[in-house]
């Protein structure tokens, strides 16, 4: 389960880069945050998210992050 607030982030950041680039592009963890880690607990969080809750790759299509974020995993 994640927390409203990298719900929220994670869903801004997949449909800036869906906007920019098109359906098709790829995103990571780290595109959530900043090159600096001003923010461990989100950063860890979002980590725990991706990799061990969802057992995801590196990259991964930003449509299909939004859906998981959205709670729809069937779409």
């Amino acid at each position: 389960m994640m927390t409203a607030s990298l719900k929220a982030k994670i869903i801004e950041v997949c449909n800036k880069k869906i906007a920019e680039k098109g359906e098709s592009v790829g995103v990571s963890f780290y595109a959530f945050f900043s090159n600096k880690n001003n923010n461990p607990e989100l950063l860890m969080e979002a980590a725990t998210w991706w990799i061990m809750e969802h057992k995801l790759n590196h990259f991964e299509k930003a449509i299909k992050i939004k859906t998981l974020a959205l709670g729809n995993p069937t779409q």
